[in-house]
């Protein structure tokens, strides 16, 4: 159930049974030579979208900006500030828990949002109290990482070994192979690839990883694969916000 496909009738009806939501957050970065752009947010949709189906639970906008300044020496690739993304959440959180909410599990298919997520629900719980949203301190947030899912890491080993690396993964791009088999990409991969490397400016990150590759091998990935994770990272997932909201 989408909430961007629904009437606030049947958002009031929904609150009559349930009081969670799923946000699925993601990012819109440079994935490597063959990775799509929209990895990150299209990965994270899908897999709130299925847990949504399993769990009859409600399915926020996807928010596909995150916090990637670290990959804008990369054309294509777009970034909020961490205090801007901390305030897009709050603000988001606080509209929906003045309807009723109280349950906000964020599905996120981002490495470098899990920080500013944290942050950001400190913020939202300050914020609630101020404006006297949450007297009895009820409300939760939660981020869910698919690709930090014990089944998902598990799977990843199994098939590609050192070779799934840290960003660029074959894992995400195999998801995306399954969820848009129209779009694959490919192109001549190095088979060197830099890792290893602290993150710091922009500029740094693209010298230290020309192809934008952090120690994977891409072409590892097929649809197949793709499928193997989608389903492993709802399953899991799924357990994960029923947990949650019970």
């Amino acid at each position: 159930m989408r909430l961007q496909l629904s009437t606030w009738p049947e958002v009031e009806a929904y609150l009559q049974t349930s009081q969670g939501i799923i946000i699925p957050i993601g990012s819109t970065e440079q994935h490597g030579p063959t990775g799509l752009i929209g990895t990150d947010a299209l990965c994270a949709e899908a897999i709130a979208l299925g847990v949504g189906e399993k769990c009859g639970a409600l399915v926020a906008p996807t928010l596909s900006v995150g916090m990637a300044l670290h990959h804008l020496a990369f054309p294509g690739s777009l970034s909020l500030r961490p205090s801007t993304l901390i305030q897009v959440v709050t603000d988001i959180t606080v509209s929906l828990a003045r309807a009723g909410f109280r349950r906000f599990f964020y599905l996120n298919g981002h490495g470098g949002n899990i920080a500013t997520l944290k942050a950001a629900f400190a913020e939202t719980y300050h914020t609630l109290a101020l404006m006297n949203l949450d007297p009895q301190g009820e409300i939760r947030c939660q981020v869910g990482n698919w690709f930090m899912a014990r089944s998902v890491y598990q799977l990843a080993r199994q098939l590609y070994g050192d070779q799934e690396g840290s960003h660029a993964t074959p894992s995400e791009v195999a998801l995306t192979q399954f969820l848009f088999p129209e779009a694959i990409k490919t192109a001549p991969l190095s088979a060197e690839v830099a890792s290893g490397h602290s993150i710091y400016s922009a500029e740094d990150f693209r010298r230290h990883y020309p192809d934008g590759r952090m120690g994977s091998n891409p072409a590892l990935a097929t649809p197949d694969h793709g499928r193997q994770f989608y389903e492993a990272a709802v399953a899991e997932l799924t357990e994960s916000y029923q947990t949650f909201i019970a």
